[in-house]
């Protein structure tokens, strides 16, 4: 297939649940011209409190999904899944991956030269991810990780910035954080820039907070025009999204992400996606349909 037609192809993005649409509206931000195919696995949120594992099997599977789609490009809108899953989806998937940490740590390695702190998930902590690109990208700054397994599910039931719940979490998570004064804080989670406002409040204006789906959107940007694959269409782009829970509550929920004019919202059964495997590539590069697929460990 010609570029040219390639560059019409949309975007492919997936997350555990609703927090990835932070990313949506970030790529959207962009890149107006895009369409968008977003899978939410909400049935099996949260990803970060799974072993590394389990992640990758369902990475896998929602990948899988959105091949379906054609997509020029998939974006990893969860940092768990990045974490336990990045290289592996490169290794196997027929397009360009855009993960969420390691756009992250080069702009936050861009910032001064203080400590950074880290506030992600149980498995994007407990994987090193970050300490490991940091330590690549800004050899010899201090680097603090913290979890914040509460956060999540904070969030996907509507709680607010106002909420005094939230902030009494908030204020447990980032009490060792607080003394470190870190220069750079990485929102570790697309779900986190909801909160961004309370987290930038406790931190203080020392500390600059990095937002991993701004990160990815500038990274997706960048390599869709490099390879000529950017798409300068005019107009509003499509954002069409899939559930593996109950798309009336996603679409209810979905408007508190900003994640722009959503087409429509349609339910995928996570048997339906443990049921696929990954198109193999075919001479172009491109994937091929159903028949013979394989699945990649």
């Amino acid at each position: 297939m010609k570029d040219e037609d390639v560059s019409l192809r949309p975007i492919g993005v997936f997350d555990s649940g609703l927090g990835g649409l932070t990313v949506v509206r970030e790529l959207s931000a962009a890149m107006p011209g895009e369409d968008i195919v977003y899978l939410g696995d909400s049935a099996r949120v949260p990803y970060g409190t799974k072993s590394l594992e389990t992640i990758r099997r369902f990475a896998l599977e929602d990948a899988a999904f959105l091949l379906r789609f054609s997509p020029k490009m998939i974006v990893v809108a969860c940092n768990s899944a990045t974490a336990a899953a990045a290289e592996v989806l490169r290794a196997c998937l027929p397009v360009d991956v855009v993960d969420v940490i390691r756009p992250s740590a080069e702009e936050a390695a861009r910032h001064g030269a203080g400590p950074i702190g880290v506030i992600g998930t149980e498995a994007t902590v407990a994987s090193g991810a970050y300490e490991r690109a940091l330590a690549e990208l800004a050899p010899g700054r201090a680097v603090s990780a913290v979890a914040c397994p509460l956060l999540v599910p904070i969030v996907e039931e509507g709680r607010d910035e106002s909420d005094p719940i939230v902030t009494h979490v908030l204020c447990d998570y980032l009490r060792d954080l607080q003394r470190l004064r870190p220069e750079v804080l990485i929102l570790g989670c697309t779900h986190y820039p909801l909160l961004a406002g309370a987290i930038g409040k406790l931190m203080g204006p020392g500390t600059l907070l990095v937002n991993s789906g701004q990160a990815a959107a500038r990274e997706a940007k960048r390599r869709l025009a490099a390879r000529g694959l950017f798409n300068a269409r005019q107009g509003p782009a499509a954002v069409k999204c899939f559930t593996t829970d109950n798309p009336r509550r996603f679409a209810a929920v979905a408007r508190r992400f900003g994640a722009g004019r959503i087409e429509r919202v349609a339910y995928v059964g996570t048997d339906e996606l443990e049921a696929q495997g990954l198109p193999q590539r075919d001479a172009s590069g491109v994937g091929t349909a159903a028949s013979g697929t394989v699945y990649c460990s």
